[in-house]
């Protein structure tokens, strides 16, 4: 199970003009048509037109050649057929219909950016000049996207094809074990899965550098579309990481987030970390550390019964 990396996803939506126009003026780049990406990764988002929002495919990426054919041999006990050709294994996913491509590598690495230099009790380390944050001319650029969340009424079969199909490594659970954070990198999470009234996209989410760029990205998409919030700012427990959930144009949640939880160790972490008891409605930590509460909507979005129609009509469970 040698998944790492997140590559990048196709988002189906209604009108791709649209949302490739508020990204551009959002801090991602659109270089080709349709296509979105960050300074360093140039391909992160692919927007395609269809009659619902859906996630349309996922982008993964793996150690070895012998990796592709150990994952396909694993879904394929599963049922689930795949093609590999070349350094590229391809499958559709069995519950939410998106496409799955897989290819033996490495997503681009990321430059450290110069960190902003902060006071605090007994450190003072600016000293004679303004915070940064008050004297850039544009908020940092978004740096790459860090994770996918998608809810069905089928999470135990869609978190056993992942985990135990695909090769996703599980970081934590809640809702008494129902509900996984996974990942295949380093991140406490570049997926979740959790329960839902019909197979949908809950949010993608997009690493900045801290908590400044969070705020200024999150104002600047309120300028334009006073409606767009949905919660934050807050620190999350489970991952750690600094949030800020807001709509797109096209009706996806997404999430700019900084400061997440690292795991290099699995075992270290499962043995100190991971068998807590992270159970209830909320878990005893809660949604988060500090911030608003998640309103109905951050799970029960709007749309879901227009999506669940259009899943219906092409047969989808």
């Amino acid at each position: 199970m040698a998944l790492n990396g997140l590559l990048d996803i196709d988002l189906a939506v209604k009108n791709p003009q649209e949302l490739c126009d508020f990204w551009s003026r959002n801090g991602l780049n659109s270089s080709t048509a349709g296509v979105l990406g960050t300074d360093e990764r140039k391909k992160q988002i692919t927007v395609v037109e269809d009659d619902y929002r859906h996630l349309d495919a996922l982008h993964l990426s793996c150690e070895f050649e012998s990796d592709l054919a150990a994952i396909a041999q694993r879904i394929g006990e599963m049922g689930v057929e795949s093609k590999i050709s070349g350094t590229n294994l391809s499958c559709v996913d069995p519950i939410f219909g998106h496409r799955i491509s897989i290819d033996v590598g490495v997503a681009p690495s990321l430059q450290q950016n110069p960190e902003r230099v902060f006071n605090s009790p007994g450190r003072n380390q600016r000293v004679g000049t303004r915070a940064e944050a008050l004297l850039e001319t544009a908020p940092r650029r978004p740096r790459r996207l860090g994770h996918v969340v998608l809810a069905t009424p089928h999470f135990e079969k869609a978190t056993a094809f992942y985990v135990d199909g695909i090769g996703f490594r599980v970081s934590d659970q809640v809702l008494n074990g129902i509900a996984t954070f996974m990942r295949c990198e380093s991140d406490h999470h570049n997926f979740f899965i959790h329960p839902g009234f019909t197979s949908h996209l809950n949010h993608y989410a997009l690493e900045v550098d801290d908590v400044d760029a969070i705020g200024k990205l999150g104002m600047a998409v309120l300028a334009e579309r006073p409606d767009a919030n949905v919660v934050g700012i807050g620190r999350h427990n489970l991952g750690a990481n600094i949030f800020w959930y807001l709509t797109d144009p096209s009706g996806n949640m997404f999430e700019f987030f900084s400061d997440m939880d690292q795991i290099t160790d699995d075992e270290a972490w499962e043995r100190d970390f991971c068998k807590r008891d992270w159970e209830g409605a909320d878990g005893p930590a809660g949604f988060s550390v500090w911030g608003p509460k998640e309103p109905e909507s951050f799970i029960n979005q709007p749309d879901l019964f227009e999506i669940a129609a259009a899943r219906e009509a092409r047969g989808l469970i």
